[in-house]
C-alpha cells in the first residue's frame, strides 16, 4: 500500500465529512477508522478510486459511531427518566425541507423545480408546465440543481420568497385537481405565517383561502369545469372567503405591496361580487396594472387582456390581446372567449376547437371542445 498516496488523500476525505455534517473530532475518528481498513483490505484488493472508497467507508464508520453513540446516550437517559404518559408529540419536518432546499447555492428557479420535485411531489411534467417550459428542459434543470447541491451542508436555508414560489405552485397544482395538493399548501403557508411576519406570506395565504373557497363550485358533477361567471356562488365557501379578505387587508394595510397581494385583491374582488355582473373589472383591471409592473409575467398580461375586454368592451380587449405573444398558454382561448364577445362566432368555434388541442390537461380540452361545439350547433363554424 502506497502510504504517501494514504497522506496525500487523508486531507480531502476529511474536509468531504465535515462538509455533510461530521464535526471534526468525529470526523477524524471515522477517517483513522477508514485508514485502519484500508491497510487491512487494499493489499488484496486495491480500489480503482482510492479517494472515492475512502470516503465511502469513513462516512459509514461516522454513521456506526454516531448510532453507536446516540443509542448508549439514550439508554443512559432512560435509567434516570421515565417516558411521559400518551402518544410522542408528531414532528412535523415539511416547511423545514421547503427551506433547506432553496439553498444559496441554487438559482430561485432551480431550487423551487427541485424543492417540487423532492419535497412537493409533483412530477417533472407537472413541473414542465407550472414553469411553460418542455418536459426535457425541466429534467435538466432538476438533474443540474441536484448536482449542485450534492455533498453540501445544509446549514443555510433559502429565502423566504423562493418558498413562497414553492408553495404557490404546489397549491395551483393541487387547485388544478391534477394531484391534490392545495389543502396541504395551505396548511404549510399557514405554518409560515404563524412564524414570521412578512405581508407577502399573508399575501399568499389569503390567495390561496380565496381560491379554494370557490374549488366546490368549479366542476359540474360529471366533472366538467364551471367558468367562474357560471358558478353557483351560494356553494362559494364564505368562511374561507371572509378570512382570506381579513388577511388580505392586514398584509395590505403594511403598505409593502407584492406580487401575491396583488393576485389576492383581485380574488377578493370576484368574491365580493353578489353576481358575475357585478364584478368590478375596473379595479381589477387597475390591480392588473399593478402585478404587470411587479412581475413583467405574459400570463398577467393575458388575463388583464380578459378584464380589460370585461371592463371595456370585447375590442378593447382584443387590442391588448393583440399586444402579446401568442405562443403564451392559453392565449388561444382567451382570443376564442374575446371573439365571442365581439360576436364573431365562426372566429370564436374555430379558435375554441384549436385552444382544445393545446390544453394541458382533460377537463379543460373537453371544456374548450364543448364550448366550439356549442358556437357550431349555434351556426359558427
Amino acid at each position: 500500500m502506497n502510504e504517501a498516496l494514504i497522506r496525500s488523500l487523508t486531507p480531502g476525505v476529511l474536509t468531504v465529512l465535515v462538509r455533510r455534517g461530521a464535526d471534526f473530532a468525529a470526523a477524524e475518528d471515522a477517517v483513522q477508522d477508514a485508514l485502519v481498513e484500508a491497510v487491512r483490505v487494499w493489499p488484496a484488493d486495491p480500489p480503482r478510486d482510492a479517494k472515492g472508497w475512502l470516503i465511502t467507508v469513513a462516512w459509514r464508520k461516522f454513521l456506526d459511531a454516531t448510532r453507536s453513540d446516540t443509542a448508549r446516550r439514550r439508554r443512559e437517559d432512560l435509567v434516570e427518566e421515565e417516558p411521559a404518559p400518551g402518544s410522542a408529540p408528531a414532528v412535523d419536518d415539511t416547511l423545514q425541507l421547503y427551506f433547506l432546499c432553496a439553498h444559496p447555492s441554487l438559482t430561485p428557479s432551480s431550487a423551487v423545480a427541485l424543492t417540487l420535485r423532492a419535497v412537493g411531489g409533483l412530477t417533472t411534467r407537472q413541473i414542465a408546465q407550472a414553469y411553460l417550459v418542455p418536459e426535457a428542459t425541466m429534467a435538466q434543470r432538476i438533474s443540474r440543481a441536484k448536482r449542485t447541491v450534492s455533498g453540501v451542508r445544509f446549514d443555510q436555508p433559502g429565502d423566504v420568497a423562493t418558498v413562497l414560489r414553492v408553495l404557490y405552485l404546489v397549491f395551483n397544482e393541487g387547485y388544478s385537481g391534477d394531484v391534490d395538493l392545495a389543502a396541504e399548501a395551505i396548511r404549510l403557508t399557514r405554518q409560515l405565517a404563524a412564524a414570521i411576519d412578512h405581508p407577502e406570506v399573508a399575501g399568499l395565504l389569503a390567495l390561496m383561502l380565496l381560491h379554494h373557497a370557490r374549488r366546490a363550485a368549479r366542476t359540474a358533477p360529471d366533472g366538467s369545469l364551471v367558468p367562474l361567471a357560471e358558478q353557483d356562488r351560494g356553494r362559494w365557501d364564505t368562511t374561507a372567503i371572509a378570512e382570506g379578505v381579513v388577511t388580505l387587508q392586514a398584509a395590505l394595510a403594511r403598505d409593502r405591496l407584492g406580487e401575491f397581494q396583488a393576485q389576492a385583491a383581485i380574488a377578493a374582488l370576484h368574491a365580493d361580487a353578489p353576481t358575475a355582473e357585478e364584478t368590478d373589472w375596473v379595479q381589477i383591471v387597475e390591480w392588473y396594472d399593478e402585478l404587470a409592473r411587479l412581475t413583467d409575467s405574459p400570463v398577467v398580461r393575458l388575463n388583464r387582456a380578459v378584464a380589460v375586454g370585461e371592463a371595456d368592451g370585447p375590442r378593447a380587449g382584443l387590442a391588448a390581446l393583440a399586444a402579446l405573444d401568442d405562443t403564451v398558454p392559453r392565449h388561444t382561448a382567451v382570443s376564442a372567449y374575446l371573439h365571442e364577445r365581439y360576436g364573431d362566432l365562426p372566429a370564436a368555434a374555430r379558435l375554441y376547437a384549436e385552444a382544445a388541442h393545446k390544453a394541458p390537461n382533460l377537463a379543460e380540452r373537453d371544456h374548450l371542445t364543448r364550448q366550439a361545439a356549442r358556437l357550431n350547433a349555434r351556426g359558427g363554424g
